[in-house]
């Protein structure tokens, strides 16, 4: 009350505040303990089978039987993912209308000169889904059986051979732009509408690589449609476990990894941004999705928010690097 007098204010006006703000608080604890009443849905500005889908829709479906309502995906790819996100950030911030992405999310100011939206205060960072290595595939049947093949190649025809990528500036894009940096060599970007696209053309021949997400590859590595020449993670994958990292083949200082999150409209209360976190953090010890992640080469890491969106900003200045070493020019 002192700090109110000191200012000048009536202690009856001083009374109204304190009575506003406690229903207002009283309110959000309110809204969050209902929270949620009706369909939950769940925008991925990425097409069905990617990545950020595959992890989103496990979650979806435990958090539906937690919540005991429906939490439905729908697909709104384009534009590297700002369409759909653009749809998220317009929402109402009332916890019904959230964004799941991947990596990209971090990656995308890094590509783009203006983004319609501020990636640090149009969006709420609310938990992180789980993390996955990179895995570089190549045609089963193509000239390339090792990175070394690759690199070798590579250097001897700078800019002639391809890779593909999720779209420009997806998380795909910087991660194999990274691996090039890395193997110090020039490579030609060919830029898909999505996982699946890429795959299809790498597994065909008309791409050399593509630094593919796990979870999107795994199929059609055991089914031997793919070669895989690495992972991305320091140390092999339990889902894969013949598959050698890239670091082990002579290159130990490279490692570069994929992930899955979780964010709602700037204004939402943190009250139910706390308790989406909550719940999303207590469906990754659900049987069933520690199962669906694994067979998909997927680890549960839990995170707060606060840590959650300290993890983001730190990956954002790590694609701003990679995006300024290999000259991409924002679009």
């Amino acid at each position: 009350m002192f700090t109110f007098l000191k200012l000048g204010l009536p202690s009856h006006k001083f009374s109204k505040i304190i009575l506003a703000t406690g229903l207002a608080i009283g309110m959000a604890c309110s809204h969050a303990q209902s929270y949620p009443n009706r369909t939950v849905k769940m925008i991925v500005p990425l097409t069905t089978g990617s990545g950020a889908d595959i992890a989103g829709r496990v979650v979806a479906k435990s958090l539906s039987e937690t919540w005991k309502q429906s939490v439905i995906i729908e697909n709104r790819p384009g534009a590297g993912g700002l369409i759909g996100t653009g749809v998220v950030v317009n929402a109402d911030p009332d916890g019904y209308t959230l964004l799941v992405q991947s990596a990209s999310y971090a990656a995308n100011p890094a590509i783009y000169k203006k983004l319609p939206y501020d990636p640090l205060k149009s969006l709420t960072d609310v938990a992180i889904l789980g993390q996955t290595p990179y895995v570089m595939v190549t045609a089963a049947d193509g000239p390339y059986q090792t990175i070394r093949d690759l690199v070798i190649a590579a250097k001897s025809k700078p800019d002639e051979i391809t890779f593909a990528s999720a779209g420009v500036g997806s998380s795909t894009h910087l991660a194999a732009e990274y691996f090039n940096q890395m193997m110090g060599i020039k490579l030609t970007h060919v830029p898909y509408k999505g996982s699946p696209e890429a795959i299809q053309d790498t597994m065909s021949g008309r791409t050399a690589f593509y630094m593919a997400p796990l979870d999107t590859a795994i199929g059609q590595l055991k089914g031997g449609k793919l070669r895989a020449l690495g992972v991305t993670s320091k140390t092999r994958n339990p889902a894969i476990p013949d598959i050698p990292s890239v670091a082990e083949q002579g290159y130990a200082n490279f490692e570069i990894g994929l992930w899955f999150g979780v964010w709602a409209p700037a204004a939402t209360p943190s009250a139910i941004v706390n308790k989406i976190n909550k719940d999303i953090n207590q469906a990754m010890l659900d049987p069933e999705v520690k199962a669906a992640y694994e067979s998909k080469g997927i680890k549960a890491t839990p995170m707060s928010p606060a840590e959650f969106s300290k993890f983001v900003r730190e990956e954002m200045n790590k694609y701003q690097k990679i995006a300024k070493e290999a000259a991409i020019e924002p679009q």
